[in-house]
């Protein structure tokens, strides 16, 4: 089984693939109507004031830089509020932090917030135990708890929630994955992954997953990246996924995060609002069945 996971994601080379026609319909140059919809959005639960949505998964995905592409989105300039790293080997974010996406004026938000938190490694004593993921599933870690990659968080650390209301659970999980560098996803990732993932199942927490860097693993979405939907390569991408963590392939969704952009793009925005969508509706369907 272990070998069989591993030969998944064992990186090949990316030569020029043939494209095909197009296997998802993406509205290209109407981004106005996925922005008018979630501008206009507000939870219809009036206990909850922003859906919590948490990222998880292997170290150098795109986690940080994906919360930076929503806001980016959103703000109609490139953020950069998140820290990314591009050279180191570990996980660049150490603490458990929340991201609240201003609208308007000071101090006014959407109604959502992005959760980050360590990534996850092959190493039985680095990145995020998923002991603690599961306990910030269930609201019990505060914003800056400091992960520990040898221990879970005790009851009587100062950043354990002992008490967590509705605002304090997560309500969207979404697995972030690179289409370039998935050999990390060694079969250890892949278990701790999977543990997380039906963990949230059995909390009854909806599940998307992102596909990143989609412009780095296909040169003909580099070219353009509306190829992106026909691309046989990211195509093949999203079935291993689906296949190693059994993530329906309509809840995978590849996006291309501004990582040297200085100016948004229409065609990039329209990836970033397709998925922000669907974790809105996740969100909110879940939300509502409590």
């Amino acid at each position: 089984m272990q070998r069989r996971l591993r030969s998944l994601f064992i990186s090949q080379p990316r030569p020029p693939q043939n494209l095909t026609e197009e296997w998802r319909k993406i509205p290209w140059g109407n981004k106005d109507r996925d922005l008018l919809f979630v501008s206009g959005y507000q939870p219809h639960n009036d206990e909850l004031n922003q859906q919590r949505i948490l990222l998880y998964g292997p170290t150098g995905s795109g986690k940080s830089s994906f919360i930076n592409s929503v806001d980016s989105v959103l703000q109609g300039r490139v953020t950069v509020r998140a820290a990314a790293d591009a050279i180191s080997q570990e996980s660049f974010t150490k603490k458990f932090r929340t991201y609240k996406i201003q609208k308007g004026g000071p101090g006014t938000f959407y109604p959502f917030a992005f959760t980050d938190i360590m990534g996850i490694e092959k190493d039985t004593n680095k990145g995020a135990r998923v002991e603690d993921i599961k306990l910030a599933m269930s609201g019990h870690i505060k914003d800056g708890y400091n992960f520990n990659p040898v221990s879970k968080i005790s009851e009587d650390d100062h950043k354990y929630n002992k008490i967590p209301t509705l605002n304090d659970h997560v309500h969207v999980l979404v697995c972030v994955v690179s289409a370039t560098t998935s050999n990390i996803l060694s079969a250890e990732s892949v278990a701790k992954m999977r543990e997380v993932r039906l963990a949230a199942r059995d909390m009854g927490i909806p599940q998307l997953a992102i596909l990143t860097k989609i412009d780095e693993a296909c040169p003909e979405v580099n070219a353009d990246i509306k190829n992106v939907y026909r691309s046989k390569y990211l195509k093949k991408r999203m079935e291993e996924l689906n296949v190693a963590l059994g993530i329906p392939l309509n809840c995978i969704f590849p996006v291309k995060n501004y990582h040297f952009e200085i100016d948004t793009d229409d065609d990039i925005d329209t990836l970033i609002l397709s998925a922000l969508r669907q974790i809105i509706y996740s969100g909110e369907d879940f939300v509502n069945n409590l």
